[in-house]
């Protein structure tokens, strides 16, 4: 924990460093949001197809769901979401005539129905 999910409209693939926002991101979320960088887990889901407004190809977008177990005050929440937002359009390169609609959620985990277990690492 934290669970993180970005879906992203595949015209932006190419614009989206995936790789630097998920560095950036699992360090804002240890420092804003008091998560473990261990448990920190990215899922980047490219969406080959979405309809936004009119239908028209010159929006797309990235929105980030962010799952952490419940417990952190509203203000760490906007802080967090804030941080967040600002990832996504620093690590997402301006693409010529789109509009790109960035977006994240938080969703609390209720720490009573989580589980999880961590499998050693095998050394030989």
């Amino acid at each position: 924990m934290p669970h993180i999910t970005v879906v992203y409209s595949g015209t932006v693939a190419d614009a989206f460093d995936r790789p630097a926002f998920a560095k950036d991101l699992h360090e804002t979320l240890v420092t804003v949001a008091g998560g473990r960088l261990q448990g920190c887990k990215t899922r980047f889901l490219r969406l080959e197809e979405t309809w936004i407004a009119d239908g028209s190809p010159y929006y797309a977008m990235i929105h980030a769901e962010l799952a952490l177990l419940a417990g952190r005050t509203a203000e760490v929440k906007r802080e967090t979401t804030g941080a967040v937002l600002a990832l996504l359009r620093r690590h997402t390169a301006v693409i010529p005539a789109v509009e790109v609609q960035f977006s994240v959620e938080w969703r609390d985990v209720d720490g009573d129905s989580y589980a999880r277990h961590d499998e050693p690492k095998v050394t030989s």
